[in-house]
């Protein structure tokens, strides 16, 4: 049987390579690390989260909790991995990032059929291959997409937020909650008063830059903008965004605060933290100083601070079908973040379905063909041609999945139909050949 190459095993590689490996399919996965590492890359393990440990909301009342139960149902690895490493926050999902790379690296390397190449992938090479080498791909694998796609020189700049010690957080000056008392108190809520807030809006908008270049304001990716980036936009614009203070009652007074910092759970052990939505290209040491103006992080540890790096997307829609093909060459598929899905989830569903797709055809067997009902195959049609004016990255949404056709009353009553329908429909697609395929369920 024909061996199909992967490149990159981030989460959409990961699960490319697993959707293929379990269908008898062998697989060639070549990953860089840790013979090249970038600067957002820090580990050795598959699938590294380099961003955020939050795979957003579980809940069917939201798409990507939708898009999480579709890829629950067809068995996706990534799913497996975060479930098995999941840590409190509240209505969302987020893993322990070690441990749910780890998990991820140990299941593919103990699958037979699996050849795992550890070198830089500077060619792309002749048969089946799945092009999964993310947003941070190498130069000279960068250059062979290029070739490619000659109208693929689009790009925006993504920010990894910073990480604290929790035994390093002032708790006299925060506590325990989560927003409107959902869920269980899994955050860590550091309030300011007014002036505290003023005057730690007025620095970091002043604060200083790491040098990244060719950056502007404009070429940022609006769901990773950097903290200052949105200070500079007015005043209140951060209240109203990552610090609002709305459903988080201070048990010290019983009242909303001014603005709220929010602290998310980084790893199982509780004992790391990252500053929800705090992406930043400041200085490391202006990271230090103006962080430490919030009351409860003024002795702070940051065992992780901040960086910037440029994310390279597809025009997909000129360039790819809905099966993430390259219309010119289908023998070369691509899956991830390149392609124009934005966010962890979104990739690795991305990953799933060319996983799925390129063994039906190795094997000989029809299209699953997911269709706009479903959320993994709304993704696909969205990057295939979906988008109207200028090709931007995309989240999952209902915006993007078809229509009920009747009204139902209420947003999260007309999203659980949405969400329901869809579950049929993927429950139904199980019974198509190349589900039939697996060598275990």
């Amino acid at each position: 049987m024909e061996q199909v190459t992967v490149l990159g095993a981030g989460l959409a590689g990961s699960e490319a390579a697993w959707q293929l490996s379990k269908r008898g399919v062998p697989v060639r996965l070549v990953e860089m690390k840790p013979e090249k590492m970038t600067p957002a890359h820090k580990s050795e393990y598959f699938a590294e989260l380099v961003c955020s440990n939050s795979l957003r909301s579980d809940e069917l009342s939201n798409a990507v909790g939708l898009l999480k139960a579709e890829m629950r149902r067809m068995g996706s690895l990534i799913m497996e991995a975060a479930d098995a490493n999941r840590v409190a926050a509240g209505g969302a999902l987020a893993v322990d990032r070690e441990g749910f790379s780890r998990t991820v690296t140990e299941r593919l390397q103990a699958r037979e059929n699996i050849e795992i190449v550890r070198a830089e992938a500077k060619e792309i090479p002749g048969g089946e291959v799945i092009v999964a080498t993310g947003p941070l791909s190498s130069d000279a694998i960068a250059a062979k997409i290029a070739e490619l796609c000659p109208n693929s020189d689009l790009h925006f700049y993504d920010a990894v937020a910073p990480i604290v010690t929790l035994e390093s957080v002032d708790m006299s000056s925060a506590f325990f909650a989560s927003r409107y008392d959902k869920g269980t108190a899994d955050y860590v809520n550091c309030p300011m008063d007014k002036d505290e807030y003023l005057a730690f809006v007025r620095e970091l908008c002043s604060a200083r830059e790491a040098e990244v270049h060719g950056f502007d304001d404009g070429g940022v990716f609006e769901g990773c903008m950097p903290v200052e980036v949105m200070a500079r936009r007015g005043v209140d614009t951060l209240r109203y965004g990552p610090l609002k203070p709305v459903g988080l009652k201070d048990p010290r007074t019983g009242r909303e605060n001014y603005a709220v910092v929010q602290l998310r759970r980084d790893n199982v052990d509780g004992t790391l933290y990252n500053l929800v939505g705090f992406q930043t290209h400041l200085t490391w040491g202006e990271q230090r100083r103006v962080f430490s103006m919030i009351p409860a992080l003024k002795e702070a540890e940051f065992v992780r601070y901040g960086v910037m790096h440029r994310n390279t997307y597809l025009n997909s829609p000129t360039l790819l079908d809905r099966y993430y093909r390259l219309r010119s060459e289908p023998r070369i598929s691509f899956a991830g973040q390149m392609t124009g899905v934005e966010g962890y989830v979104e990739s690795a569903a991305s990953g799933m379905l060319v996983g799925i797709e390129t063994a039906a055809r190795v094997l000989g067997l029809p299209p699953v063909d997911f269709p706009q009902e479903t959320a993994i195959g709304a993704l696909g049609l969205y990057i295939s041609g979906g988008s109207v004016g200028d090709f931007q990255p995309m989240n999952i949404n209902f915006g993007i999945i078809t229509p009920l056709g009747f009204r139902v009353k209420g947003k999260r009553n007309k999203n659980a139909e949405i969400s329901k329908r869809s579950l049929d429909i993927i429950e139904s697609l199980m019974n198509r050949e190349v589900f039939a395929y697996e060598d275990h369920r």
